[in-house]
């Protein structure tokens, strides 16, 4: 195909349809003219991609049939009804749909974290593989509880609320592998398990504890839900159930990145008490009441609006008007 030919007796079609793209309003007989000519163009822009890859005039129609398909279609704006229906409806929705898989995750979790606590605690061998005793001392006498404390409130609990909600993210979007959900959870048990050996060994257990919980009630339950999350997505990829696979992977995916993003909400809380509280000058009753409180209100959120939105249909996935209709399947 003659490129150069076949923009020359198309042209003014195209800056034709850019002309009635450009105005604000368009009378009847224009709009029926812009889908002609917004149809004509994208069958253009195919026969150009085909026979003629000319990347220039590509890069050109693909800006000009975006540009009318967006007249055409419009744009959706966000209304607050939508944050709202989100908010107490999709979130607690989509968490309570994996509380089980969450409950699982948890006891599974805090198990390995003991047996790793007792079995640190009782091999030299493994207490020596985390460092020299002057380093695990350090550990345990400073640089335990000086870590709350290093850094400027706000840019600590910044610096941790990004990087939960990372971890959260990455445990549910790759939930279909299996594997990386497991692995994260597992690390994250080990690690915590260790640190409560190196504690105890250093009769420091209560400060451990102390530190841990006030923040660590909130943001370990939320590593929880999204473990869970993952693992529930790879189970639908094993189990899709009566909906074909694919079908079936759209639908849990959509509805559990409902809760990736939900738990962002809820480990920014977790941010602010693990840097503002944490290494508050005031006792550590206090300290634990307000993490469990914040842990209390994600678990009444969960179960009490949660149920409610199941009840009425919602499961955390997007509506039919946003995430696309589905053709029909049989059985």
């Amino acid at each position: 195909m003659d490129i150069d030919a076949f923009a020359a007796a198309h042209r003014d079609q195209w800056e034709r349809l850019d002309s009635l793209v450009a105005r604000r309003r368009l009378s009847g007989a224009e709009a029926d003219e812009l889908v002609t000519l917004y149809r004509a163009s994208a069958r253009h822009l195919s026969r150009i991609r085909t026979g003629a890859p000319d990347p220039q005039l590509i890069a050109e129609m693909s800006t000009r049939v975006a540009a009318a398909r967006g007249r055409l279609t419009g744009t959706r704006e966000a209304r607050l009804s939508d944050l709202k229906r989100f908010l107490i409806y999709s979130v607690p929705a989509a968490l309570y749909r994996v509380r089980w898989w969450t409950v699982g995750v948890m006891v599974v979790e805090i198990a390995i974290a003991v047996v790793i606590a007792v079995w640190t605690v009782r091999s030299p061998a493994a207490m020596s593989a985390l460092g020299t005793p002057a380093m695990l001392d350090q550990y345990a006498n400073e640089s335990f509880e000086a870590y709350y404390s290093e850094y400027a409130p706000s840019e600590f609990a910044a610096s941790v609320w990004t990087n939960n909600a990372r971890i959260a993210a990455i445990c549910v979007a790759s939930g279909v592998t299996g594997f990386v959900p497991l692995y994260v959870l597992y690390g994250n048990a080990v690690m915590l398990g260790q640190a409560g050996a190196v504690m105890a060994d250093h009769d420091l257990l209560w400060e451990f504890f102390a530190l841990i919980l006030p923040h660590g009630l909130l943001e370990l339950t939320c590593i929880f839900v999204a473990g869970g999350a993952g693992l529930r997505l790879f189970w639908t990829l094993l189990v899709p159930g009566p909906r074909s696979r694919g079908v079936a992977l759209a639908t849990e995916g959509r509805a559990l990145m409902t809760v990736a993003v939900g738990l962002t909400g809820a480990l920014a809380v977790a941010g602010v008490i693990e840097a503002f509280v944490t290494p508050a000058p005031m006792p550590w009753a206090v300290k634990i009441t307000i993490g469990a409180l914040a842990l209390a209100a994600l678990w009444v959120y969960t179960l009490v609006l949660g149920r409610r939105a199941v009840l009425a249909g919602h499961s955390g996935d997007l509506e039919e008007t946003e995430a696309g209709s589905t053709l029909p399947e049989a059985g």
